[in-house]
């Protein structure tokens, strides 16, 4: 686009703020017009913030967003994704659009014909993700028919695993279980913890049969920022199989081959470009090249920078639509058919709903 991609915001929590460092990042490619406060700022917090600060939703709009990114919690998101769309305003939603699966459905009642609504989930565009996902849809290990994520919580892993799949929005059986363990949690959202004590820490581990594919969910409260917990990913297909960052496949009948995603990060070493992710690439073909390799930006970042910016197409009529309140509502379906799973041990019938294909 060769204006910058104008958005307002609605919320200055940490999500928000999230999104107000990338668009300063790449103050070239998108500009924040407005944010309205979900809540009352103090002096400092208002100070803090490089952009106007409105009163009111009319204000909001009047600043000339393409369009506006909710950034509140999601008890809170259902009302005002309702109140935009009655505006006719086209709106990015933070993850998850809804609470519980009864609000999802009036949500989709209310809305989901309005085609206005999009969801922020940044996950299944992160670079390696992304980079993988590219190997799967070019048919590298064969059909997928197994995939594991062992990342983040409940409907991000679920957008992952569909995604890692190429699966649409169909039922599903899930199962799952927990345990308890001691684990040291040295980082939080908030820095290093200075806590060495071990605390009781649970592990949620479910299946999620779709029939064609099953998804495997592995997830310990606070694994997103444990540095002792790393992050798995493993996809299965009829022809072989990703395990993180390698990738094994049968290339003909005799020949069974081995070879690792390669990330090539610059300025290391005695290279003086900027430091920051170029490009992951798979036996000399590019699967994942960074759009803005200049702006130093996180592989979360670069995911959230992708997705504004596909949203911004999308606002003016300029591409497809990002990640549609269909495709998150699924999401947080099937996420809450997890969490129900594991608390009540039974298993969890996700059927056809409104939003399905």
């Amino acid at each position: 686009m060769t204006t910058p991609i104008r958005f307002a915001v609605i919320g200055t929590g940490y999500r928000a703020r999230l999104f107000f460092a990338v668009a300063a990042a790449l103050d070239d490619v998108f500009e924040v017009s407005a944010v309205l406060p979900h809540h009352p700022l103090n002096e400092r917090d208002r100070r803090s913030i490089a952009v106007p600060v409105v009163r009111d939703l009319d204000e909001l709009l009047a600043s000339g967003p393409s369009f506006v990114l909710t950034a509140v919690g999601h008890d809170a998101t259902p009302q005002l994704l309702r109140e935009l769309v009655d505006r006719d305003t086209r709106v990015l939603a933070e993850t998850p659009p809804a609470p519980d699966a009864g609000s999802l459905r009036a949500l989709w009642n209310d809305v989901g014909s309005s085609r206005l609504v999009q969801v922020a989930e940044q996950y299944p565009r992160h670079p390696m993700t992304a980079a993988r996902a590219s190997a799967v849809g070019a048919g590298l290990i064969g059909t997928p028919t197994s995939a594991l994520v062992s990342m983040t919580q409940t409907y991000h892993a679920v957008a992952i695993i569909r995604t890692l799949l190429g699966m649409g929005r169909v039922g599903a059986v899930v199962d799952a279980r927990t345990h308890t363990a001691p684990l040291v949690s040295p980082f939080s959202r908030a820095g290093w913890t200075g806590d060495g004590q071990e605390h009781p820490t649970r592990t949620t581990v479910a299946t999620i049969d779709f029939g064609d594919a099953i998804g495997r969910y592995d997830f310990t409260d606070g694994q997103t920022r444990n540095p002792l917990r790393a992050s798995q990913v493993v996809v299965r297909g009829s022809r072989g199989e990703i395990v993180d960052d390698s990738l094994t496949r049968l290339v003909d009948d005799t020949t069974v081959v081995t070879s690792a995603f390669e990330r090539r990060q610059l300025g290391l070493h005695r290279d003086f470009e900027i430091p920051t992710l170029d490009q992951i690439s798979y036996e000399g073909s590019v699967l994942y090249r960074n759009p803005y390799p200049l702006a130093r930006l996180s592989d979360e970042e670069l995911a959230m920078a992708e997705l504004l910016r596909d949203t911004g197409r999308w606002a003016v009529g300029d591409g497809p639509e990002p990640y549609p309140l269909a495709e998150a509502a699924h999401d947080q379906l099937l996420g809450l058919a997890i969490t129900r799973a594991a608390t009540t041990g039974e298993t969890v019938r996700v059927g056809r709903e409104a939003w399905s294909e």
